[in-house]
């Protein structure tokens, strides 16, 4: 099917008026971006920041207008203030003007925040756990996919979202080739594989597709595959997050009630100082940390089984008990957990009965250990204020 041009999304959304102006929100410059892949399209609005609360009825009739065209499996617009807000049109002052919202702004504009602000809701799924890393090459991915599926090893219901929009990895690990489906033109059904649910940017655009994606869109996206996918009854969602501590990670611990976070690290120093600073963001929004999982803990050759501590050894136990958080296991460095990603075929499902495979499984089972004590219902999310 031929991809939506951007002009007609454009066209839809002259129909959008905004009440404070009279005006289309194309014609007064508030539509910065129009991004579609394959029938899912994205819309930034750039807005006083000083209007954003009051704002969000706008919001949701640009969303309502897209999502009503042919072709459009899902639509999605955030509101942005990157840019200067465009200059009011010539005219007689409305009685809403003079840097007033409608509701309550917080005592802090909307700028750099997305659009909406509200929290982000996952019907029937009772926890919401991320795997976070603080960099990029500790094996963060390898180890969110063994994860969810010693989890899913142990009885309980798991799904798995790939949160990493520039650099996805569940296509290739859970060898997925095929596109996400949608029964109703609204929500997408997730692909499952190995008793997991899943979804990925990486489902949708092509492999080698760079995305070319500022923050908003980023984090657009993310709330798409989470509000926008058809999770049904899940006892845990795992989140794999990209590296660091950017748009998509605030946008996750600020409008998603997060039961908790794993954080993976190799034992080396340099990785140690990353991993902490990934441990005090969620601490700073008040995202309970699950613990530390030391990945890549010793080499064990696979010939001859002689262990080697090429990046040291102990690190992010030291580590946990420093900062007062759980150790839920070391992962060794073993051919066979790398290939096994690498083929599609994760060292839980291709090799269940493996001691690596037992590894994640045991880690598996302490993060549920702890989900099934803090039985407290949803986690309310935290309120960032950015100034």
């Amino acid at each position: 099917m031929a991809e939506i041009p951007s002009s007609a999304v454009r066209k839809v959304l002259e129909s959008v008026i905004d009440p404070e102006t009279a005006k289309n929100v194309v014609a007064q410059g508030m539509v910065g971006g129009v991004a579609i892949r394959g029938g899912h399209v994205a819309v930034t609005l750039d807005v006083d920041p000083s209007r954003g609360t009051a704002l969000e009825p706008l919001r949701q009739a640009c969303e309502q207008a897209v999502r009503a065209m042919a072709g459009v499996l899902s639509a999605t617009a955030v509101m942005t203030s990157e840019r200067p807000a465009p200059a009011p049109p010539p005219g007689p002052p409305s009685r809403n003007q003079g840097g007033h919202s409608h509701g309550h702004s917080h005592g802090a504009p909307a700028a750099k925040t997305t659009g909406g602000g509200g929290r982000i809701d996952v019907p029937g799924v009772k926890h919401i756990i991320a795997v976070a890393s603080g960099k990029g090459g500790v094996g963060k991915s390898t180890t969110a996919v063994n994860l969810a599926l010693g989890l899913a090893a142990i009885g309980v219901s798991t799904g798995l979202l790939d949160a990493d929009i520039y650099g996805p990895s569940m296509p290739r690990m859970l060898n997925v080739k095929e596109k996400p489906e949608s029964a109703d033109g609204k929500a997408l059904k997730p692909i499952e594989r190995y008793g997991l649910k899943t979804m990925s940017i990486g489902y949708i655009v092509n492999e080698d597709t760079p995305m070319i994606w500022r923050g908003p869109m980023v984090s657009s996206a993310l709330e798409q595959m989470l509000r926008d996918v058809q999770w049904g009854e899940l006892d845990v969602l795992v989140v794999d997050m990209p590296p660091g501590t950017g748009d998509a990670q605030l946008t996750l611990a600020q409008r998603v009630a997060l039961a908790g976070a794993v954080i993976v690290s190799t034992p080396q120093d340099i990785a140690l100082v990353d991993a902490r600073k990934g441990l005090n963001m969620f601490r700073k929004v008040a995202v309970p940390v699950l613990g530390f999982v030391e990945n890549m803990s010793f080499y064990l050759c696979p010939h001859c089984g002689e262990r080697a501590e090429i990046f040291g050894h102990g690190g992010a136990r030291e580590e946990a008990e420093k900062l007062g958080v759980p150790f839920l296991g070391e992962v060794p460095l073993h051919l066979d957990i790398r290939t096994t990603s690498d083929s599609g075929h994760p060292i839980v499902v291709s090799q269940p009965d493996s001691p690596y495979a037992q590894i994640y499984k045991n880690i598996a089972g302490r993060v549920w250990k702890q989900l099934s004590v803090n039985q407290r219902g949803a986690r309310k999310a935290p309120q960032i204020v950015v100034r």
